[in-house]
């Protein structure tokens, strides 16, 4: 009798089928088991989609067309803050946390103070930064404290902090020649216009670099030396790549890089090895001589960040790595928040005539370390304006092992919620720190006074049940004294209203 013979494509196919029973059947013992045994133990419940249907569990169609009409088709809306309202707007629509396909990307977004709390302080070691994110940064920063996790980034952060202490950072004097630099290209006629974010990018800029590498950029002196050309185009070069990082973080799959950032990131490093190469001369004559090179610094009269790193390390790749890692926090949020504050006090000048007050106190007087830190009204706008206008307003984490959320399961999102490998979470302080359960009826106002009953930080306000209250400082490098600095010096030029 005759062996029945099925054709080759046929063989292939049921052994592909059967390949995957076996894995399929290996996966529910195994890591299925294990994962129904977290839901079980914690009592998780399956987070609220915006989309059931079938096509939406492969993309949210509805949601890609709000995105796409919020911003898109309209890139002047980033700038008009349209996104932020619309990814607002949805939060409003399915709850505070959600699940949704953007994309075809698989996200579950949260503005539960305790899911934050959990993901970036009690669990921060079951998640990381997202691949995409890392991809995007690097080709400009490296591997450095914002590009990496895990053991890397510990490494990277024991090595920077001991750098960071008072008398360092908080350098008033230096900072001083920056900001009267800064009010020296402002017009006081009262009817010039001028782009102030352009000048507090140019400022935080100028400052960062003397603190990094131990000289300027000095982009806000009108300066035609070839040297003063070199670091304006060096600034320019590192503002092109940060907007091209934007660019591909938005791109989706479409991750390509064009000639002219390769050119900015070739430019921009060039320059920083140039300074490491001068900081690691340093490093040979303090390893030979300590009590030499630290006696010729002490001349210098001012402390220079990248000395103390060589004293460290001495991977001229790593330094450079760590150098601009710390560059592009220092520019970016110290430049967003006086930008972000400074729009406000254009228009309360009751905010204003205020802080007046509290700075007349110093008599016209450069004010002191401690004096700053006195100032609570000062403070309580900065506070208010990181608050309302976040300078990283959105970002998310990476599952990297099988984990639980608080919140955010079940139908009224107050149960735990199961969180598989890989799954990225995405949450917007911009949309957290306007809920109006956290911070009151008057949430969507700008009210420092606010500020003299809560505190940053993680907090419990016993006469909201325990409600978890979360206000996040960002993470940038020039410290909120010198912020505070620059302001109070303004408030002493400028008449107001």
């Amino acid at each position: 009798m005759a062996v029945m013979q099925f054709p080759p494509v046929y063989q292939t196919v049921c052994l592909a089928m059967l390949a995957y029973v076996i894995y399929r059947t290996y996966w529910e013992v195994t890591v299925g088991a294990s994962r129904r045994r977290m839901i079980h133990k914690h009592g998780c419940q399956p987070v609220n989609k915006t989309n059931n249907s079938l096509i939406g569990q492969i993309v949210d169609v509805k949601e890609v067309k709000r995105i796409i009409a919020a911003c898109l088709f309209d890139m002047s809306s980033l700038k008009n803050g349209r996104l932020l309202e619309a990814i607002r707007d949805r939060y409003k629509r399915v709850g505070w946390t959600h699940h949704a396909k953007i994309f075809f990307q698989d996200w579950i977004y949260t503005v539960e103070a305790e899911n934050l709390k959990c993901f970036l302080a009690t669990n921060f070691k079951d998640f990381s930064m997202p691949d995409k994110r890392k991809s995007a940064f690097v080709p400009l920063l490296g591997h450095g404290i914002f590009t990496t996790d895990g053991a890397q980034w510990q490494h990277s952060r024991e090595m920077l902090r001991p750098n960071f202490v008072r008398n360092q950072v908080a350098d008033l004097e230096t900072f001083e020649t920056h900001v009267q630099h800064l009010l020296k290209v402002i017009p006081r006629d009262g009817s010039t216009a001028i782009d102030l974010q352009a000048s507090f990018f140019r400022l935080t800029i100028d400052s960062a670099t003397e603190f990094l590498f131990g000289e300027s950029t000095n982009c806000l002196v009108d300066n035609d030396t070839p040297s003063s050309l070199e670091n304006s185009e060096f600034a320019s070069a590192f503002e092109r790549s940060q907007h091209e990082i934007s660019r591909r973080l938005r791109s989706g799959f479409l991750d390509i890089q064009p000639k002219q950032f390769k050119a900015d990131v070739k430019f921009v490093q060039n320059l920083v090895d140039r300074f490491v190469r001068r900081g690691l001369q340093y490093r040979e004559a303090y390893n030979l001589d300590p009590e030499k090179a630290e006696a010729r610094l002490k001349g210098q009269g001012r402390y220079v960040f990248m000395n103390e790193l060589v004293k460290r390390v001495g991977d001229p790749i790593r330094i450079r790595t760590e150098l601009l890692n710390i560059l592009l926090a220092g520019r970016d949020t110290t430049a967003s928040l006086l930008g972000n504050t400074w729009f406000v006090l254009a228009r309360r000048p009751d905010i204003w005539n205020k802080l007046r007050q509290e700075v007349e106190e110093l008599k016209g007087q450069r004010p002191t370390f401690e004096q700053i830190k006195n100032m609570k009204y000062l403070k309580a706008v900065f506070n208010e304006s990181l608050r309302l206008y976040p300078v990283i307003p959105v970002n998310s984490r990476m599952a990297i092992k099988d984990t639980v959320l608080p919140m955010g399961g079940g139908v009224d999102g107050k149960a735990p919620m199961f969180v598989p490998k890989g799954q990225i979470v995405s949450y917007s302080v911009y949309t957290m720190h306007r809920r109006k359960d956290y911070f009151g009826p008057d949430a969507d106002d700008f009210r420092p006074e606010r500020w003299d009953a809560i505190r940053p930080g993680w907090e419990r306000d016993k006469e909201e049940n325990g409600l978890l209250i979360t206000f996040f400082l960002s993470s940038f490098f020039l410290s909120t004294v010198d912020l505070e600095f620059a302001l109070a010096v303004s408030v002493t030029q400028y008449p107001g209203a």
